[in-house]
Formats: structure tokens, C-alpha cells, sequence
């Protein structure tokens, strides 16, 4: 496969308090082109702010908290913390404080 580039800036107002798609497989919803079977979703969310995101049954999940804290299944996560995900059919995170967050959605 030839090797591919691409470069794309997101808006602060896309992953406010919800999920982002930022790079997929096919490029959907305008995110960055990678051929993996995998998405990569962002969050920015306030304090007290949740998301949730399905997982089909065969996938599993990496979270990675990138700036704040956040709770997930009563386990507290601060920046630099990330977490194995698999046997679960959502994801459901909450910000304590300003926080930024990534979801690898993977095969």
C-alpha cells in the first residue's frame, strides 16, 4: 500500500461534550483516512458531562484520557491514564473536570 498523508484541523465545537469521529477507515463524517479496522473518536467535555459510545459485540476499545479526569465504571482516571476495554457494548465516560478524551474503536 502506498504510503498516505493527511492533515485536517477540528474545531473545539465538534467534540464539545460528545463524540467526535476523527479518523476511520473510510473517511466518514470528514476524518482523517487511516486503512485500519479501527475509529478514533474525541471528546472534550465539561465537568459533569457524560458520553457514551457503542462497541459491537467482536470489538474492543482503548480509552486514553489526554487532559483532565474522568470516571469510568467507579474508577477514577486522570491525563495519561488509559484503559483495555473488550466484552462491553458501550462506553460511558464522565469528566469531573474539563477533560479531553480518545476512544480507539478496534477490530
Amino acid at each position: 500500500m502506498t504510503p498516505g498523508y493527511e492533515q485536517r484541523s477540528f474545531s473545539d465545537d465538534g467534540a464539545r461534550d460528545r463524540w467526535q469521529l476523527v479518523a476511520s477507515p473510510d473517511g466518514a463524517d470528514g476524518s482523517l483516512t487511516i486503512h485500519q479496522d479501527a475509529r478514533l473518536y474525541l471528546a472534550r467535555l465539561s465537568p459533569g458531562q457524560t458520553v457514551a459510545q457503542p462497541i459491537a459485540r467482536e470489538r474492543s476499545a482503548w480509552l486514553q484520557v489526554l487532559r483532565g479526569a474522568v470516571k469510568f465504571h467507579g474508577h477514577d482516571l486522570a491525563a495519561g491514564d488509559g484503559v483495555a476495554i473488550a466484552d462491553e457494548s458501550a462506553v460511558a465516560v464522565q469528566a469531573t473536570v474539563p477533560s479531553e478524551i480518545l476512544l480507539f474503536d478496534l477490530a
